[in-house]
């Protein structure tokens, strides 16, 4: 089904490993496509309730691989028949997304990190900018993310100097859910996305919907959207079981519904 990843649903968790080792997980179209495709049939999948997003081998995604590159062609619809699709998947998407970033992150890879709602960050990771270094802008929604997290003065020194930015800084920096030790990375990151996939995640993508839908809106407009996503919270079997589990004074067991 897939040939430049890895697809597997396991304890509600489906995962999307982009499998370009040799080349450090690069982008060519094909990999831009087939994740895109990926997110949007977990999307549908109702077995599905959370979803990871990693990188086989040493590297989380090194960009895109320059040797598909031709200079003739133009950038802008390279983003929007490739990357832009890819990128709308994520954002669009209810469930929660996480990034295991398992190494290097450059690039389209450090914004494909950003898109997700969690980023889980190995300790030997790294993240870089490396755009300038091309004489080329932040691409894949890169600066609409890396400003929301960081701030604009940061996020345009960043994206100016495309310096290296280690682990331990990026955590500093808020970029971070997570940080975690090399030799604990599977068990750690395996045991928080099947935690996301225990909770509530209908309420869940109801909270993500009004944190993305807010930032035009009034204050009175938002607390219309929130009344409207509180009532179809409380209408979902989550949210009853909650409140039985709570009477009963025992530990909720949520299903996404």
């Amino acid at each position: 089904m897939y040939e430049t990843i890895k697809y597997e649903v396991k304890n509600h968790v489906a995962w999307i490993t982009l499998n370009r080792p040799d080349k450090l997980n690069a982008f060519i179209r094909q990999l831009n496509l087939e994740v895109g495709k990926a997110v949007k049939e977990s999307s549908r999948n109702q077995d599905v309730r959370a979803i990871v997003i990693t990188g086989e081998g040493r590297a989380f995604c090194s960009g895109q691989d320059l040797g598909e590159v031709d200079e003739s062609m133009d950038h802008g619809e390279v983003l929007r028949n490739n990357y832009g699709p890819m990128v709308k998947e994520i954002e669009s998407c209810e469930k929660p997304v996480i990034a295991a970033v398992n190494g290097v992150a450059a690039g389209a890879g450090f914004s494909l990190a950003l898109a997700c709602d969690f980023r889980l960050v190995s300790e030997k990771a790294s993240f870089v900018q490396a755009f300038v270094h091309v004489g080329l802008v932040p691409d894949s929604g890169n600066l609409y993310y890396l400003t929301q997290l960081v701030g604009y003065a940061k996020a345009l020194e960043l994206a100016v100097f495309g310096e290296k930015i280690s682990a331990d800084q990026a955590e500093k920096l808020g970029l971070v859910t997570k940080l975690v030790p090399v030799d604990s990375w599977q068990e750690e990151t395996t045991a928080f996305a099947e935690r996301i996939a225990s909770m509530p995640t209908k309420a869940i993508g109801l909270m993500k919907r009004l944190l993305k839908g807010s930032h035009d809106l009034s204050f009175n407009e938002y607390l219309e959207k929130e009344a409207y996503a509180q009532r179809i919270a409380g209408q979902t079997e989550d949210h009853r079981e909650g409140v039985t589990a709570f009477m009963e004074k025992r530990r909720p067991a949520f299903y996404g519904k």
